[in-house]
């Protein structure tokens, strides 16, 4: 089994923001979020994989290709899913097939309106009179019919209802069915990685902060809470984004460093949470430096 796609020590700088060096892989046949506060670097890590931006540093290669060097045959087998869609209100899904059957050599016609059929999507239909899901469907169908290999989502599923996001979900995930298809999937709504990802990579401002199976990510991480009086100076260094209150305390902790008294105290954190507490921390640690 090769990577899909491989990030080498990517960094970008614009004024008052630094993209530290990111590095991770997404195996083929596999789905990957890309988690993250909004500002934390997703979207341009995206962009870099696309060769939107320059980076100052690193590489990219994408099915083995280099990404700098190879763009046009790489945009040949990716497909791109972003927030909103990015046709021409106009057009009806007829102009829209003829539009990229200009640019793809591997398009297939026959896919495409078989897609529409399953999405509920008529051909005589308009951009303009699609919802935010049926937009996304048809970007979806688009990357199918000409059988992109990588499969990039730039928050996908924020602002649709939850019929929506789980039809998404469940495309995707008979997307990659056949091992030879991967997806990169960015967002901040992190209860859809719970249910279709395999690994995580999260990045906190700027800062790279995990890259692994979801698995090792979730079990990297506990919650704890309990009484104050409980709060040594040794606990207190473990903890992460603790929150007291008048009746108590609550933080994340790493795994390994639970003390075995408070063992029986800890419970399994949600993605959610555990992006919630370590970006609770980071923005501590942030206002002391300055």
């Amino acid at each position: 089994m090769g990577n899909t796609l491989e990030v080498r020590s990517l960094s970008k700088s614009y004024g008052d923001f630094t993209l530290e060096p990111v590095s991770f892989c997404l195996p083929e046949g596999f789905i990957m979020g890309l988690i993250g506060p909004n500002g934390s670097g997703k979207t341009t890590t995206i962009k870099s994989i696309l060769n939107m931006v320059t980076p100052d540093s690193g590489s990219i290669a994408v099915l083995g290709k280099d990404a700098a060097t190879k763009e046009q045959e790489i945009k040949r087998d990716i497909g791109v899913v972003f927030d909103s869609a990015y046709f021409v209100d106009e057009w009806t899904m007829a102009d829209v097939e003829k539009a990229y059957a200009l640019f793809y050599d591997a398009w297939n016609g026959e896919t495409f309106r078989t897609l529409l059929a399953t999405f509920r999507i008529a051909m005589e239909k308009r951009v303009k009179e699609l919802s935010k899901g049926m937009q996304m469907k048809l970007m979806l169908a688009c990357a199918f019919s000409y059988d992109a290999k990588l499969l990039i989502l730039d928050e996908p599923t924020s602002g649709l209802d939850p019929v929506s996001r789980d039809e998404l979900l469940e495309t995707l995930s008979g997307y990659i069915e056949d091992g030879r298809h991967s997806v990169l999937f960015s967002t901040h709504i992190t209860s859809d990685l719970e249910k279709i990802a395999d690994y995580i990579t999260y990045i906190n401002l700027g800062k790279q902060i995990f890259t692994g199976s979801k698995e090792a990510f979730v079990e990297g991480y506990r919650l704890i809470g309990g009484d104050q009086k409980t709060l040594t100076p040794e606990l207190k260094s473990k903890l992460i984004g603790l929150r007291t209150f008048s009746t108590g305390y609550e933080a994340l902790i790493r795994t390994e460093e639970i003390p075995q008294s408070l063992q029986s105290q800890a419970v399994e954190a949600t993605i959610d949470e555990i992006v919630v507490f370590v970006s609770r921390q980071a923005e501590k640690e942030r206002e002391v430096r300055k």
